[in-house]
């Protein structure tokens, strides 16, 4: 895509950039060196600093968005939306506070309280492979070389270095610090398109003349099973390992709950924002060769200097934020839940903070090369949502409440087998494709069998857990709440 940038609006790009380098190192001086600061910012997030760092982790996929959007119009709410409001609604309501009050880490902790630790040490790598942030790098990696052109390759790398090097210093502070601020960035950014599209165009009765009529409707032209899939993936919000450290990372029990409440609020405005620029996209620029581009497309056709740059500016903070959020579970998930688990106690802080520093590289690596070797967004998020949520999911839920105790070794079986069979389901499915589309076994979407197995063997754990003698060792080490 060709696009025109003024003298200022790639100096306000470069400012940009160069202002999330600076926040996330001064973000990290005169601060504890200790695990805890490391990855939690010592639990000191207010509700402000929470709802800014998760609003805009949770929200990276934006030339995704941009792309349905331009395809489907308002089904875009109905996909990336509404169930998401849903599953964090859900989250804030019974989840949210009992996380906090763990006083844990991460994910594979609490799975190790609950259920010992080779459940613990199998979720650490679902749970890596779930926050890899392939998608997010590839994006990057194309907004980039829109914006100063070249190879992507390169791109891809120098954005995914920039992007994370402060927090090889600052840790989790650093990320928090730079998530505040591409927060505002982001708002701003698409606040600016919409209220331009309008000016010059008008509102409603524009898109009705200049869409297809199917563009106004909540499918948008997908199949209601088609959304139902898409909905069964937002189950991911349960299980995101982000959620989970904002929540461990809150000031306390009460800013855990009311800072996801008061997120799902901001992301209705985004994707209301978003939404209507994608749907001014297509009814403006009715023949885009690729769609994925369509925000960038419109800012060529709209804005002037300066709102070009802040747009521009907007669409990389969205898409940097959880970048560096990812990049960072990762590298915890690699540093503490792996390497952490394998160390003698004396010695395990002192490994974790050094093989989480290791672990941003490690996770920047196979984030790149999966970019690159599957660069397509959507379908990063459909195989990694797909083949992953299946193991995740019962054991997660389960583990913070007493009457879903089951014995560990049902755990982690049922963690296992539901990541194992969807996996098996989606390979065999791309194994024998028929005119490009994936045919799965009894055209079933992998992830339902997968769930199906992981309930089957966590009922058969409960059977056995009810049993006389067996409701205690059914609970591993939970404390009841």
């Amino acid at each position: 895509m060709s696009v025109h940038f003024g003298a200022v609006d790639l100096g306000l790009i470069l400012l940009y950039l160069g202002a999330v380098v600076f926040l996330g190192y001064r973000a990290s001086r005169s601060r504890r060196s200790d695990a805890d600061e490391f990855l939690l910012a010592g639990r000191t997030l207010t509700l402000p600093l929470f709802v800014a760092t998760l609003v805009s982790t949770w929200y990276g996929g934006i030339l995704g968005v941009g792309e349905f959007s331009y395809r489907y119009g308002l089904s875009n709410w109905f996909v990336f939306g509404l169930p998401y409001y849903f599953f964090a609604l859900l989250f804030a309501l019974l989840l949210a506070r009992r996380i906090r009050a763990t006083n844990l880490y991460t994910i594979p902790d609490k799975l190790e309280q609950s259920f010992g630790r080779p459940t613990a040490v199998l979720g650490a790598v679902l749970a890596f492979i779930l926050a890899t942030p392939a998608a997010y790098v590839l994006m990057l990696g194309v907004l980039v070389q829109v914006v100063f052109g070249g190879n992507l390759t390169l791109w891809v790398i120098a954005a995914t270095a920039l992007t994370t090097i402060y927090l090889y210093k600052g840790g989790f502070r650093s990320d928090v610090w730079v998530n505040t601020f591409e927060f505002g960035a982001m708002f701003l950014g698409f606040a600016l398109i919409v209220a331009f599209a309008v000016g010059r165009y008008g509102g409603w009765t524009f898109l009705e003349t200049h869409l297809p009529p199917l563009h106004l409707t909540w499918r948008g032209g997908n199949s209601w099973q088609y959304i139902l899939v898409w909905f069964f993936i937002a189950l991911w919000t349960l299980i995101d390992p982000a959620f989970h450290q904002r929540c461990y990372a809150a000031r306390d029990e009460a800013t855990a709950q009311r800072g996801i409440l008061v997120s799902i609020a901001f992301w209705f405005v985004f994707d209301a924002l978003t939404t209507t620029a994608g749907l001014y996209a297509r009814a403006i620029l009715p023949g885009l060769p690729q769609p994925m581009y369509s925000y960038p497309a419109l800012a060529e056709v709209i804005l002037p200097p300066v709102a070009k740059g802040l747009f521009y500016i907007g669409m990389l903070a969205t898409i940097m934020s959880t970048l560096s959020s990812l990049t960072l579970i990762s590298a915890i998930t690699i540093g503490k839940d792996i390497v952490g688990r394998l160390a003698v106690p004396e010695r395990r802080e002192e490994l974790t903070t050094r093989w989480t520093r290791h672990g941003l590289t490690i996770a920047a690596l196979v984030s790149i090369v999966l970019a690159l070797a599957v660069p397509s967004v959507v379908g990063l998020w459909y195989t990694i949502g797909t083949c992953v949520i299946p193991g995740l999911l019962v054991p997660i839920l389960a583990s913070y409440f007493r009457p879903l105790r089951i014995p560990p070794a049902f755990a982690f079986t049922s963690m296992l087998t539901g990541w194992l069979v969807s996996t098996a389901s989606f390979v065999a499915g791309h194994l024998w494709m028929a005119d490009g589309v994936a045919q799965y076994p009894l055209g079933i979407e992998p992830m339902y069998p997968g769930l199906a197995v992981s309930l089957a063997v966590w009922g058969m754990g409960r059977i056995t857990a009810v049993r006389p003698g067996k409701e205690a060792e059914a609970g591993g080490r939970v404390t009841p709440r």
